[in-house]
This record gives C-alpha cells, structure tokens and sequence, in this order.
C-alpha cells in the first residue's frame, strides 16, 4: 500500500473513533504538578521560571486591564509549544497542522478582543478603522480596507500555524524519504542528507517554538488595541 506524504495530516481514529481529544488532552500529562513545598525538584523550578519569565515579557506593555488574560494567554502558549514539539517526534500527531483547530482557537480569542474593545471603548476602538488626518475622498477606502484587515487577522493566525507546521513536516519526510532510498545506490549522498535532515531537525524545533509564540504574542497584541 503506498501511502501519500499528506496522510500524516490525517486525524487519527481507532476503530472509528476519532482520536483528536485524546491528543489534544495528552500532553498536560507530561508536565509536573507544582508542589506547595518551599523547596521543589529542578523540573518544576525550570518550569515555573520559564513561565514567569514569558508571562513578564509577554504583558508588561499592555495595561492592567490586559493582564487578566495572562493565565489564559500563557496557558495557551504552553499548550501550543508542547502540541507543537510532541509533533516532531516519530509516529505522532501534530493537531496544530489542522486548520479547523488552529481557525477555532484564533476566531474565538480575536472575536473576544474586539468585543471587549467594543464594549469599553467604542469609540477608540472604531477609531481604528480611519486613521487619524485622512483626506475626506479616502475617508470610504480607507474604512473598507481596515475592516478587511480586520477580519484577516483571525484568518492570518490559523493559516500562519498550519503552514509553517505542515511545510516542516513535509520537508522532514521528503528528506528522509530521499535519504532512505539513495542509501543503497549513493551512500556518501545518502549520509549528507542524513545531516541535512539533522540540522533541518533542529531548525524545526526552533520553528515549532517561535510559531508558538508568535500566535499568542499576536493575540496580546490586538488585545493591547482594545484594553
């Protein structure tokens, strides 16, 4: 049976069951549980340090209306990053290569920005839509490009997600394919590609992190325009 380079996208099922919730649930398993003792283990300190330490860069530019969202925002952050991670490791499964998922995290939290700025500022957050000293003949293209703009950003986020993960997926499993089969014919070919796949590898994992941060740091963005 050949199998296409796309069916590691597939959503997984056992015996007709889909398998999405298991994977999206899986990974908090793996993370310690903070103790209340004053002195903890080195994962949990690391852990906790590195946490306050996004959390710190992340909100300190927005007002303190905005920090309510840290322990969601953060969370979601770290709910990405290790989705985004596990995914790299052989016979898993990435759910942040499905655009669904990625499209039903990005509206939700970009649609609660905008009503938030709706409901406490309107009028700045109207504002937004017509720059400030627009003549008057740019006045109704000026309102119908920021609206577009808009209502891009959710669409941005997800698809920015899904392709970078899905393009380092594929190339990952072109590599390695090509490597695979060159090795009987080319070896010393065969060992270079290997190489390349290693350094593609880590170039993967740094990818797999910044894209993480990336969409939660876009989202406080445009929460910092309605707060």
């Amino acid at each position: 049976m050949v199998l296409s380079f796309f069916d590691q996208f597939m959503s997984p099922t056992y015996l007709g069951i889909p398998l999405m919730a298991l994977a999206l649930a899986l990974p908090w398993v793996l993370y310690p549980t903070p103790s209340s003792r004053w002195m903890s283990n080195r994962v949990v300190t690391l852990q906790n340090w590195s946490i306050s330490q996004y959390t710190r860069q992340l909100f300190q530019p927005l007002s303190p209306g905005g920090h309510k969202w840290a322990l969601m925002l953060t969370s979601l952050m770290v709910f990405l990053l290790t989705l985004n991670m596990l995914g790299l490791l052989p016979y898993t499964f990435t759910p942040t290569t499905q655009l669904s998922l990625n499209m039903g995290i990005a509206v939700v939290l970009w649609l609660a920005t905008v009503i938030i700025g709706m409901r406490n500022q309107p009028t700045i957050a109207l504002g937004h839509l017509l720059p400030e000293g627009t003549p008057t003949l740019l006045i109704p293209v000026l309102i119908i490009i920021e609206t577009i703009s808009l209502f891009i950003r959710p669409i941005a986020l997800g698809v920015r997600l899904t392709a970078n993960l899905t393009a380092g997926h594929l190339l990952i499993q072109l590599i390695a394919t090509a490597s695979f089969t060159l090795f009987p014919l080319m070896p010393v070919v065969s060992v270079l590609t290997m190489a390349l796949l290693f350094l593609l590898t880590l170039l993967e994992v740094a990818v797999a992190m910044i894209q993480a941060y990336v969409f939660v740091l876009l989202l406080s963005l445009y929460l910092q325009e309605n707060v």
